[in-house]
């Protein structure tokens, strides 16, 4: 689960982290109060999205000589006229695609005077098998770049969960950013703090992009990016609060309201596997053949009909698909069960598109007899290959 810029530096401002004074705002009529309860006279007006690269999008309403989503003001004047300019309006950043974010939500931050951009974030290192630091001296917007063409440039300190963030862990995060003075100083709270937070919350990312050294000598988060780990989110109540469902896809919101593992894609092919991965051999056959499939959906070991329904109804209401790829083998799911819960759906939403299912495993013979008999428009498959071809045909036409 991802969260607003905002809402991850009130939660690292809680743990004691150094970040500038700022009010969220969902309004153009709240821009002047939120102006004047701050310092200034310099202040930021982030678009708040679940979105990188907000400082190089552009408004699809705005036309392309537009500022971005992220603006400087230098008076009250300006905060409020930026307000009415992005609030409600399609912001397009690199990772949004062409569609864009509509911005809902706006943070209004006091200026910082910036000597230096550093980058900075925590992650699960995998191939430790521990939290690592990810840090640069080369922050800000386009650390892409750095790490495509300068990699050595970006460092990893893995931490040793037993022993927390040591005072040699934050002496090599020091020395990989080139800090000195109060900088240093900072860090040796500042590491330790952030560390806390992602363990103590179950981050599955924290990232500080940039984290600035200011022209006083001292560290500031300047952003934060923050992300959760889904299956934690039993223990923070205070977490799942801060979910903002307009950021996300709607088929999704409704898969995990059905504990079903679904990701929305770009193709035109829906799939509905039991296991993660079966799910990729599905989706990579599909693209050996030509085309894309349109989502990642995993309805897990031991689902019943009526979670196979929602999953296949979830799947139809993609205007983007095409075709639907059943693709089961049935352990401690039975093939028949998946049978039922596919004609379920299919007389209840209707059948539009070409329907495949290859089902392989328990009670394989009594599915098949489930879909042979149902008088539906279902096309049976004998293996994966076989599966993937007449998908791919019957779209094809």
């Amino acid at each position: 689960m991802n969260i607003h810029e905002h809402q991850a530096k009130a939660l690292l401002k809680e743990y004691g982290a150094p970040v500038a004074a700022g009010v969220a705002i969902f309004s153009a009529d709240e821009a002047e109060a939120a102006a004047k309860s701050l310092p200034g006279p310099l202040y930021v007006v982030k678009s708040q999205i679940h979105a990188g690269g907000r400082g190089k999008g552009k408004f699809k309403e705005l036309g392309p000589d537009a500022k971005g989503g992220v603006r400087l003001a230098r008076s009250i004047e300006d905060v409020v006229a930026f307000s009415k300019e992005m609030l409600g309006n399609t912001l397009v950043t690199a990772q949004t695609g062409d569609a864009g974010k509509q911005v809902n939500r706006l943070y209004i931050e006091d200026g910082a005077d910036i000597a230096r951009e550093l980058y900075c974030s925590l992650l699960v290192d995998r191939s430790v098998g521990q939290v690592a630091f990810v840090v640069s001296t080369e922050g800000g917007m386009d650390i892409e770049a750095v790490a495509h063409d300068t990699p050595e440039k970006i460092h990893t300190i893995a931490i040793d969960p037993e022993a927390g963030v040591t005072a040699a862990d934050t002496a090599k995060i020091v020395a990989a950013l080139a800090l000195d003075g109060a900088a240093a100083e900072d860090a040796k709270t500042l590491f330790p703090i952030i560390y806390k937070a992602f363990s103590e919350k179950d981050m599955a990312l924290l990232e500080i992009n940039p984290l600035i050294v200011m022209t006083n000598g001292h560290l500031r988060v300047l952003d934060a990016k923050v992300s959760f780990d889904g299956n934690a989110l039993f223990r923070h109540d205070d977490i799942k609060a801060l979910r903002d469902e307009t950021e996300e896809d709607s088929k999704e919101i409704e898969a995990s309201k059905w504990d079903l593992a679904y990701v929305a894609l770009d193709g035109n092919i829906g799939c509905m596997v039991n296991g993660a991965g079966l799910a990729m051999a599905t989706m990579d056959i599909i693209k050996l053949y030509g085309k894309e499939p349109a989502n990642f959906c995993d309805v897990g070991g031991g689902a019943g009909k009526e979670k196979v329904a929602a999953a296949f109804k979830i799947i139809t209401a993609d205007p983007k698909v095409e075709g639907i790829l059943v693709n089961i083998f049935g352990g401690i799911m039975k093939c028949d069960v998946i049978a039922e819960g596919v004609v379920a759906a299919v007389k209840e939403v209707g059948l539009k598109v070409p329907l495949v299912v290859r089902l392989e495993g328990t009670n394989v013979e009594l599915g098949k007899k489930i879909l042979n008999e149902s008088g539906l428009a279902i096309t049976a498959a004998d293996d994966l290959d076989d599966a993937a071809k007449k998908i791919v045909a019957a779209i094809n036409g």
